[in-house]
């Protein structure tokens, strides 16, 4: 099989999400690293491509120098797609270039810094043909494919009650007052967006509940908060939701829930069934029927259908996670473009999210902030 090659704009040397990407990138054989603008100047960028083993030539010193003189290459030898591993700021500029110098994008999540950046960038992708990918890493787990199966082939009956919380301790003191980068980034407006906890993990738990069920949020009213002493943006928040058949439901996230490490968990109920799913123990998903005894399905077990068994690394047992379901949407996303490369035409049925899921996280982040700065207001997406 021919390996696809990627670039990477951002993820320089000390990043954390670069550094998950990459792994994630190389997990199932698709895809190598070639090239890569990894810092915002030459010289550090440079000390991350000689760590990673690229060669100087094809180092940058910019995301705009990568994606002109990767589009000056030949075919064989150039990039096919770009990674974007920056903080919210920077990723509407090196994603639209991308697309209109002919490259297709992955790109890591929230989709841009302003909704007026994403529903242009969603135009750009439509016009450029060109797939786009972003990466709401939780929809890739084995687990989580089970639950959508199961509800678009109305095992659990018509859907009425959806609950989902993603809870976090980690700003729970002022450690963006310490040098932390993470933490400096995500609660500076400038290069977060209007969202802090809401767009970082907030739009997780949005993602996660419409990608399980396909059924959109309509509205919502939100009640956000800023614990940190002295943060604008909120690290708390509560949203009671309304969905477009009729259910309801809760969404609740923060980054302040002392002792907290990286709990998310979605419960969905139907007239016939419910089931329950926790990142913290990503391989089992609890089903719980109207009329039968409670059942555990794990990934590749008895009952588990194709949706989810075909995204299964390793034998029964053996716990597959974080860094899988990021692969997954890398391997999603690599057959969809080696699908184009050979000519064929882009899947309608893309199982990875899209721009247009991005486009529904940012009206879901404005939404929210809108309605919290109206004593938590119902406000229509």
């Amino acid at each position: 099989m021919t390996k696809l090659k990627m670039g990477m704009v951002g993820g320089g040397t000390g990043s954390f999400i670069g550094d998950v990407h990459r792994k994630a990138a190389s997990i199932d054989g698709m895809v190598d690293l070639v090239c890569g603008a990894f810092s915002s100047g030459k010289e550090k960028s440079l000390a991350s491509g000689k760590e990673l083993g690229i060669p100087n030539e094809r180092v940058y010193g910019s995301f705009e120098e990568m994606i002109l003189e990767e589009a000056k290459l030949s075919e064989e030898e150039r990039m096919d797609f770009v990674s974007i591993v920056t903080p919210n700021h920077m990723h509407f500029p090196p994603a639209k270039m991308a697309l209109e110098q002919g490259f297709h994008v992955i790109c890591d999540k929230p989709l841009s810094l302003t909704l007026e950046e994403a529903v242009e960038l969603e135009k750009v992708v439509a016009s450029t043909g060109k797939i786009f990918a972003l990466t709401h890493n939780y929809t890739g787990y084995p687990m989580v494919k089970q639950a959508k199966a199961m509800i678009a082939k109305g095992d659990l009956g018509t859907i009425r009650k959806i609950n989902a919380h993603y809870l976090q301790g980690w700003l729970s003191t002022s450690v963006e007052k310490t040098g932390q980068k993470q933490a400096a980034w995500r609660v500076d407006p400038k290069r977060s967006g209007i969202g802090g906890a809401l767009g970082d993990i907030g739009t997780h738990a949005e993602n996660l509940i419409e990608y399980i069920t396909d059924i959109k949020i309509e509205a919502l009213a939100a009640d956000l908060t800023a614990f940190g002493e002295g943060r604008s943006l909120d690290d708390d928040g509560n949203i009671l939701v309304r969905f477009e058949n009729g259910a309801k439901g809760i969404i609740s996230f923060s980054q302040i829930a002392t002792g907290e490490e990286n709990n998310l968990g979605v419960k969905i109920y139907g007239t016939k069934g419910s089931v329950e799913w926790y990142q913290e123990n990503p391989n089992q998903l609890i089903v719980k029927w109207l009329d039968q005894p409670k059942q555990i399905y794990t990934p590749g077990g008895n009952g588990t259908y194709p949706e989810s068994s075909d995204y299964v690394r390793i034998p029964a047992g053996h716990p597959e996670g974080y860094l899988e379901g990021f692969a997954t949407i890398y391997r999603s996303f690599a057959k969809e473009v080696l699908a184009f490369k050979n000519g064929n035409s882009i899947s309608d049925q893309l199982d990875f999210p899209t721009v247009a899921d991005g486009v529904r996280g940012m009206k879901f982040i404005y939404a929210a902030v809108e309605s919290s700065s109206n004593n938590a207001a119902w406000v229509t997406l």
